[in-house]
């Protein structure tokens, strides 16, 4: 457990020097939402959502993108190019095995994920009124099997991809799809059923619409919280099968 914290907070020092990536994975999603809310329209309820507002169906939606910022540029970058400059070969013949730098990896970004949740609720609750969840505990077990899906993923990207660069081009390329069945682009709500039942088996489809529910007061349905989990097996299982540490 020192080991783990202690590479923890190195890895966090780390990921706060490079200012880019702060930016755009901390700043970007409470950014984004601070957007949405500034057109009116968004503020206005609508007849066909039930009376919600646009930007109350793009809150869980931004939080899901801070998620997936961490899980498809940073976590699968981070890890292949540790395994390019050999590091997790050298880390094998110390007393702190590599699986130590993988935990401290998802803590950090674990972390950073729920400091990104925090800053987005905050500023749609104070800026823009956008409720905060009604049901803690559901929104938490969503917000937790979002985010183990989706580094899961990352985790896959990881492991396929020969370098660090071709990690972070293939995690980018991926977030674009993800985010659009997310209802980044189009919200859930918005979509036809064709797209809405390919959402409810993506990743982050299911996991929005969770967050949506505990956000309501209600438990995430069987079949989004199935959703996920299959995506955690499933992604860590083949990460976990074709994971090279050198």
């Amino acid at each position: 457990m020192s080991a783990l914290f202690r590479l923890t907070v190195t890895e966090t020092r780390l990921f706060f020097r490079e200012p880019m990536s702060v930016g755009f994975a901390l700043a970007f999603p409470p950014v984004l939402l601070v957007i949405f809310g500034a057109i009116p329209s968004f503020r206005e309820p609508a007849a066909d959502l039930g009376g919600l507002r646009i930007i109350d169906l793009y809150a869980p939606i931004v939080v899901a993108m801070g998620i997936t910022m961490f899980a498809m540029t940073g976590l699968p970058q981070q890890f292949a190019t540790y395994r390019e400059k050999g590091v997790l070969r050298r880390m094998r013949t110390t007393p702190v095995k590599p699986t130590v730098m993988l935990g401290a990896q998802l803590l950090m970004c674990t972390v950073m994920s729920v400091v990104t949740m925090l800053v987005v609720l905050a500023v749609g609750r104070l800026a823009f009124d956008v409720r905060l969840p009604r049901g803690l505990p559901a929104y938490l077990v969503a917000f937790l099997l979002s985010a183990l899906a989706m580094f899961m993923i990352g985790l896959l990207v990881a492991s396929l991809a020969p370098s660090g660069k071709s990690a972070g081009a293939a995690g980018t390329v991926l977030l674009f799809p993800i985010m659009f069945f997310a209802g980044l682009w189009l919200p859930r709500e918005a979509m036809n059923d064709v797209l809405r039942t390919i959402s409810d088996f993506t990743p982050l489809g299911a996991g929005v619409q969770s967050l949506q529910d505990a956000t309501a007061g209600h438990w995430p349905s069987l079949l989004h919280m199935a959703v996920m989990l299959g995506w955690i097996v499933v992604a860590g299982g083949l990460a976990a099968r074709y994971f090279r540490w050198e």
